[in-house]
């Protein structure tokens, strides 16, 4: 695209890996920012695939990959979201923050700052009125998402361990769905949520082992960035600094660069 109104920034990882937490601060840190969830292309339940005796949520076979490729499209295009999205996930509860109001305060003033006049930020958020849409999701870097990833201008990936994925998946208190409401089933992380990311997210890491070593040579190639060398289950305050600093450096480029 020549001229695209808005930059996709994708955050994933695991289920419970604080993307949409990361997301929500992030709105309220850059300017003219949008947050696009891929839980809103659920299919029905009716058409949920089944493993394990449990209706499968977290598989790809489980999300309209089409409708989100079009509603990528739709935002690069014009800056705003299709008339037809309608929000799901924002109407989840949403816990306690984990970052202090002084970082949160001090990240807000590093960004106003950068989009001053004569600044980086200003010839991209004030100057091109461009938007930044924070996309989030539990799958968006596998082969079947691998449309989307292309769509994807900047991409983020949170790190955390089986232990407390799991702790965090099973403290919530459930997912508002097309159908009404839907909570985890005893097992349910176990037996589907953590055996599918092991499976779609092994090729990102070394012998794939998703809580080994983060495999830099292919992260570097698909162009997905990673905090290394904080081990897993960072703190979100140092991975909301980690990802201000790479959102603005990235997209530093594009003001040196045509977009």
């Amino acid at each position: 695209m020549d001229d695209p109104k808005a930059i996709v920034v994708g955050i994933s990882g695991c289920s419970s890996s604080g993307k949409t937490t990361l997301a929500r601060i992030l709105r309220d840190i850059f300017p003219n920012t949008m947050i696009l969830h891929e839980d809103d292309f659920y299919k029905a339940e009716t058409e949920l695939p089944t493993r394990h005796g449990f209706l499968d949520w977290d598989c790809a076979e489980a999300i309209s990959v089409p409708d989100m490729e079009a509603a990528l499209d739709h935002i690069r295009a014009t800056g705003t979201f299709p008339a037809s999205l309608d929000s799901k996930e924002d109407q989840n509860s949403v816990g306690k923050c984990p970052v202090s109001d002084a970082k949160i305060d001090a990240m807000k003033a590093k960004v106003a700052a950068w989009v001053q006049p004569g600044q980086p930020g200003h010839a991209l958020f004030v100057e091109r009125k461009l938007r930044l849409c924070l996309f989030d999701g539990f799958l968006m870097y596998s082969a079947e998402t691998a449309g989307a990833m292309k769509r994807m201008d900047i991409k983020l990936f949170l790190l955390v361990s089986r232990e407390k994925a799991t702790q965090r998946r099973e403290a919530r208190d459930g997912y508002v769905t097309l159908e009404g409401f839907w909570k985890d089933p005893p097992g349910y992380v176990e037996k589907i949520v953590w055996p599918n990311y092991a499976k779609e997210h092994a090729w990102l890491f070394e012998n794939g082992d998703v809580e080994g070593v983060p495999d830099e040579e292919v992260l570097e190639k698909a162009g997905i960035s990673v905090q290394t060398g904080l081990g897993l289950d960072v703190d979100m305050e140092t991975t909301l600094e980690w990802a201000v600093d790479l959102i603005v450096r990235e997209l530093e480029k594009k003001v040196q660069a045509p977009l």
